[in-house]
């Protein structure tokens, strides 16, 4: 007589019964104390933000908004996000195809100088350009003898966001490119396709939610940036400042309301990415979810192949 063997469970089944039998206090202590901390150290504060900069009235708000100063440190910061964000994107496609697609001689060190910007701080990485761009550094000398400024002028805050961000495109797109593979492309290639073809039909399409990703995070990291700003900014009103600059300005001059002002865009401005960040991870959810198991059609025309006859 053969002893019955216990039914055999799934591991998604297994892991609901873990916790589905955890005790109620567990989970209800564990989801009093995350809420708490949540509410602690995001939503406090941002109420902070808000409840600060009207704290005069909706009057000295929008006044706060529209000062010359405050208009002028908001088009920097978009200025700056409009020529860094290209940039990076251009950048990070065109290093993470190559590092995913070939191998080659110094492809490691490579990697390694695209992971800088994570372990610099963000104010050596604004001394280093001053140490270059400077007036007593490598090529200021040079530099001020052809009337060009970069330190203390747009181009040094370009450079400096520039830096600190460059990574965040590349490591997102290069994780997408080496979690799908190649095989699509190698196919392409075999059938006939050219390499535009098969970068805009089939690897942009299966990189695109990786690109776009990393462009958001690039994009708020270039508007919130300081460290590095600061060291090549100058400080010059109406000029070089940015609107966290423009921040630490209206605060240390005890202006309360337009500092809080100022940094409630920023604050509706981060709110913005994370919603649309949450947007295109539930859109990749989705493709996920209902993509087809078979293979598709190629979205281009492959050249005609010469049919012999006997």
């Amino acid at each position: 007589m053969s002893a019955s063997l216990p039914p055999i469970r799934s591991v998604a089944s297994r892991r609901q019964v873990g916790v589905a039998s955890e005790r109620p206090w567990v989970r209800r202590l564990l989801t009093t104390i995350a809420l708490a901390f949540v509410a602690m150290f995001l939503l406090v504060p941002l109420l902070l933000v808000f409840a600060e900069a009207f704290a005069k009235g909706p009057a000295a708000y929008f006044a706060a908004i529209i000062d010359d100063e405050a208009l002028s440190a908001i088009r920097l910061t978009l200025l700056i996000a409009a020529i860094v964000v290209p940039l990076n994107f251009a950048f990070g496609v065109c290093a993470a195809w190559l590092l995913a697609r070939y191998d080659f001689f110094g492809k490691s060190v490579l990697l390694a100088l695209i992971d800088l910007p994570f372990s610099v701080s963000p104010v050596i990485a604004g001394l280093i350009f001053v140490l270059l761009f400077g007036a007593q550094g490598w090529f200021g000398p040079f530099l001020g003898d052809h009337g060009v400024s970069i330190i203390f002028a747009v181009p040094g805050i370009v450079l400096a966001t520039a830096f600190v961000t460059f990574s965040l495109v590349a490591r997102e797109v290069l994780a997408v490119m080496q979690a799908q593979g190649s095989a699509e492309e190698e196919a392409a290639f075999i059938l006939g396709a050219s390499g535009w073809q098969i970068f805009w039909h089939v690897s942009l399409p299966k990189i695109r939610w990786g690109v776009l990703y990393g462009v958001i995070l690039c994009n708020a990291r270039a508007m919130g940036e300081f460290g590095a700003v600061s060291v090549v900014s100058g400080h010059v009103r109406g000029q070089t400042n940015t609107m966290p600059l423009e921040v630490e300005i209206l605060y240390n001059e005890y202006r309360f309301v337009g500092a809080f002002a100022v940094a409630s865009l920023l604050t509706l401005l981060a709110v913005a990415t994370l919603i649309f960040k949450k947007l295109v991870e539930r859109a990749v959810s989705r493709q996920r979810r209902g993509a087809p198991a078979a293979g598709h059609a190629l979205p281009f025309a492959l050249p005609a192949q010469p049919t012999g006859g006997r």
